[in-house]
């Protein structure tokens, strides 16, 4: 009886820990900031901004995947399409607007990796140069061998005062 009493309470514990442990297995683990994929992202994302002021539609068919969900800086969120249609009403509305960033930070998962940045763009506004800041986090799936956007927030960094 007490052979079944401590063999029972073995299996309890072992029935107990098993998906603690599958769960600790499935979990992943970035890759360094310095890993081959977080280059290739956040070069994506610099050349990205480097040629977003030509308005070519091109640039924007790339860097975003086809299903992706992005939220601007205003809370709507928008698909490729309706990115794609945006570019002229975006170039009409800030034609004079560059764009950098810095402030990377990335994690890489397998053919995934989720990256933050600060966005700066340089703007005129009433003939007066301007700079906003943006956090921006975005998330890319590599497929086909080709990093892309799947996921994206904006967020409008406030002025400090």
């Amino acid at each position: 009886m007490r052979y079944m009493k401590r063999r029972g309470l073995r299996m309890f514990a072992v029935a107990a820990l098993l998906p603690m442990m599958a769960l600790a297995q499935a979990q992943p683990v970035a890759s360094p900031q310095d890993s081959e994929a977080s280059q290739q992202v956040t070069q994506l994302v610099r050349d990205f901004l480097s040629n977003v002021p030509k308005n070519d539609p091109k640039v924007f068919q790339e860097f975003f995947a086809d299903d992706v969900i992005y939220t601007r800086a205003t809370g709507l969120t928008v698909n490729k399409p309706e990115i794609i249609k945006n570019i002229d009403v975006r170039a009409a509305a800030d034609p004079k607007a560059s764009y950098e960033a810095d402030d990377f930070t990335v994690h890489t998962y397998d053919n995934m990796a989720v990256v933050n940045f600060r966005l700066v763009m340089h703007n005129v506004e009433n003939g007066k140069p301007i700079t906003v800041y943006y956090r921006n986090t975005g998330t890319f799936l590599k497929r086909a061998g080709k990093w892309q956007a799947v996921a994206w927030q904006a967020t409008k960094v406030p002025e400090s005062k």
